[in-house]
């Protein structure tokens, strides 16, 4: 799913070609869609809900069994034991598959995802794309990733080793909340253009550019 224009994707380009005119560091933006699919959620709830399902069966079967009986012509029966036992597999496996179906629908899904493994997902993608697009990929080790993933609303900043080292994981705090800031307004490249300044401003602080610093990382904003 695409959520910038091509002029979108310029604002963001032109913002991190800017920050990076003070700085020898590179500074790679990338815009997901989501983190993370969270089929194991998904299969989570849906068992909960069949053995709920099957729980109630268990405790209260008559309701059960009188609406059963009314849909196969209005006869009550004796229900043997394998009948019940069909019965408990069989609203179980309905309840398995509505809730599978009714989790498909991305809105309900990432609402039922709790927000700490959210976090965690959101966290553990943005190092992965660190790993592969930026770290260690300059000659000073001075990349820095800024990550934001739509459907989980979160966003991260992971920087390579020797910037971590002089600068602290809350200093990049007014970043993010400059950024988040504009995307609550539906300004999502205005947000990613404006992190992408507040970050330049740090790193030309603590890593000025030099006459020889060549511009090794794209400054294209990648979306996936």
């Amino acid at each position: 799913m695409a959520y910038l224009s091509s002029e979108d994707h310029r604002v963001v380009s032109d913002a991190v070609a800017e920050a990076e005119l003070t700085t020898s560091g590179e500074i790679v933006t990338v815009l997901a869609d989501r983190s993370d699919n969270y089929t194991d959620v998904v299969l989570v709830w849906s068992a909960a809900l069949a053995f709920t399902a099957m729980s109630l069966f268990a405790l209260l079967p008559q309701p059960f069994m009188d609406l059963w009986d009314g849909l196969i012509g209005g006869w009550t029966h004796e229900w043997t034991t394998g009948e019940l036992a069909s019965m408990t597999i069989a609203l179980g496996l309905i309840a398995f598959l509505l809730a599978w179906v009714l989790l498909s629908w991305n809105p309900l899904r990432f609402a039922l995802v709790p927000g700490p493994l959210k976090t965690s997902r959101v966290h553990e993608t943005a190092i992965t794309h660190f790993k592969v697009g930026a770290e260690r990929r300059t000659h000073g080790r001075t990349g820095v990733l800024l990550y934001l993933s739509m459907r989980e609303h979160r966003a991260e900043i992971v920087a390579d080793e020797p910037i971590a080292a002089k600068v602290p994981a809350e200093v990049w705090g007014e970043a993010m909340a400059d950024m988040l800031g504009e995307i609550k307004q539906g300004r999502i490249a205005e947000g990613l253009a404006v992190s992408v300044r507040d970050v330049g401003k740090v790193l030309s602080e603590h890593f000025p550019r030099a006459e020889d610093d060549e511009n090794e990382l794209p400054d294209r904003l990648i979306e996936v």
